[in-house]
This record gives C-alpha cells, sequence and structure tokens, in this order.
C-alpha cells in the first residue's frame, strides 16, 4: 500500500537532545514529500506554537500532531483536540508536584499555552528554549481551557521516580518522554494518528512513523511501517525489526525509489 503520511517524533529522533535547531536535508525531504503528495507530520509532546517554529520553512507542507496526540493542526488550524477530563488532569498535576521531592515541576498544556508550576529549577529555562508560548501559575485551577496533557520536569532524570508515577498514572497513559521529562495525557501519539487519519481519510497501513521512546508505541503499533532509533531502550529495539539511525536515512533512499 502507497505511503500518504510520514509521521515523526522529534526530540532524540529528529533533533538531537540539546539541539535547537533542525539542520540538513530533512526540509528538501519534507518538500519532496510534499510534491508526491504525501503529509508530512511532527509528532511530538511539543505545542503547536513551538513545532510551527522548528518547522517554519516547510510549515504549510506539514500537518501537526502536537501535545502527545492532544492537539491537532492543518493549516494553522486546530482540527482535532483529545482534552483530559479536568478532574483528573488537576488530581495528576498535583500528584506530580507533591511527590516528586521538591524536584519536580509541573506542566499543564492548554491547546497552544503551557501553564507552568515552576521551582526555578530548569523547567522555564527548557520551555522558553523550545519557543512554548507559557504562563507561570499557582494552581491548576487557573487554567482557563480545557487541558490536553499533564508533565513533570524532574532536572535529576526521570530514572529514580519512572516506577513511582507510571504505573500509578497508566489510566493516563503516563509514559517517560524523554531523560528529563513523564507525561500524562488521555490521549496518546496513537490517539493523534487515529484522529489524523480519520479526518484525512488515510488507512493506517498508509502511514510510515518514527519514534524513539515508550511514548512513540502506540504510534508505532498502529501505523503499517514503524521505525524505532538505534539509540532507543533495548526493548524498543527488540519489538520493531526497522530500526535507523536517522529519519533522513530512510526518508532519502525512500524518495529514491
Amino acid at each position: 500500500m502507497a505511503i500518504k503520511m510520514i509521521c515523526s517524533d522529534i526530540d532524540g529522533t529528529l533533533l538531537q537532545y540539546g539541539r535547537k535547531k533542525l539542520e540538513g536535508e530533512i526540509f528538501d525531504q519534507i518538500r519532496a514529500l510534499h510534491d508526491r503528495g504525501i503529509l508530512f507530520c511532527p509528532a511530538s509532546g511539543r505545542q503547536y506554537t513551538s513545532l510551527r517554529l522548528l518547522f517554519a520553512p516547510v510549515a504549510d507542507c506539514c500537518v501537526f500532531l502536537c501535545e502527545n496526540g492532544g492537539v491537532l493542526f492543518k493549516d494553522e488550524h486546530c482540527i482535532a483536540e483529545n482534552p483530559m477530563p479536568r478532574a483528573l488532569a488537576e488530581e495528576i498535576a498535583h500528584d506530580l508536584w507533591d511527590r516528586s521531592d521538591g524536584q519536580g515541576e509541573v506542566m499543564l498544556s492548554g491547546q497552544n499555552c503551557a501553564y507552568l508550576m515552576e521551582r526555578g529549577l530548569g523547567m522555564l529555562d527548557r520551555i522558553q528554549f523550545i519557543g512554548n508560548r507559557y504562563k507561570v501559575i499557582s494552581d491548576p485551577s487557573e487554567i482557563p481551557e480545557e487541558i490536553v496533557k499533564v508533565s513533570v520536569y524532574l532536572h535529576e532524570g526521570v530514572e529514580k521516580y519512572t516506577n513511582r508515577f507510571v504505573p500509578r498514572w497508566q489510566q493516563a497513559n503516563c509514559a517517560v518522554a524523554g531523560p528529563y521529562w513523564i507525561d500524562t495525557t488521555t490521549a496518546n501519539k496513537g490517539v493523534g494518528v487515529e484522529s489524523l487519519c480519520r479526518v484525512l481519510g488515510f488507512a493506517h497501513d498508509e502511514v510510515m512513523a518514527f519514534g524513539d521512546n515508550y511514548n512513540d508505541v502506540a504510534m508505532l503499533d498502529l501505523v503499517g511501517t514503524p521505525y524505532i532509533m538505534d539509540g532507543a531502550a533495548a526493548p524498543l529495539r527488540a519489538r520493531y525489526p526497522l530500526h535507523t539511525p536517522r529519519p533522513e536515512d530512510v526518508l532519502r533512499e525512500f524518495l529514491r525509489k
């Protein structure tokens, strides 16, 4: 079956941790895909403002899966949203804040704004680094819109806290989302891709996807052609037979064929 959409995680997949900008051939590849009628979809826990800035040269060639599937944008319009139940989102936020030993900072995501409960431990710097719109708050009740994702930033790393939070909040798809983040959302990247396929009229088998972490699993399990990054954890490399060091390498060969 022909590929009609290519989804890629960003941090740790297209963009190595610590880098701020995409470089090299990926923009040319996205344009070439668009010329062949194939959509490129950045699929990330980032918000729309950050993703559109990152892909500014080719934003009109893309559809955006934001907030781990909580919000979907095309042509600068939100085309679907998968919010969390408000009471659940607030309960999780308080739990992440109260049970992280004073080392966790909490981010609650709206459609296109990050609401930060911060302790001065680095989360605000990170949010400014990636270009998010944000507002500092002291309590989730201050948020005037629906909440699509709740995350905790752990400046010491996630290892000490993974078993504390991930099993507790499985009802909210709790998953490690990088070296310093644990995310919860009643959506996930699989739900996001499913929503895009429904809206755009694509079959799951017509989608290729790239990921590197556990919050990519739902997306990779859904699509017809899933790739895991060579640097992913061993259980993830064992789960998917297609591996690559860089999505650009696969796309180069895909376009050549």
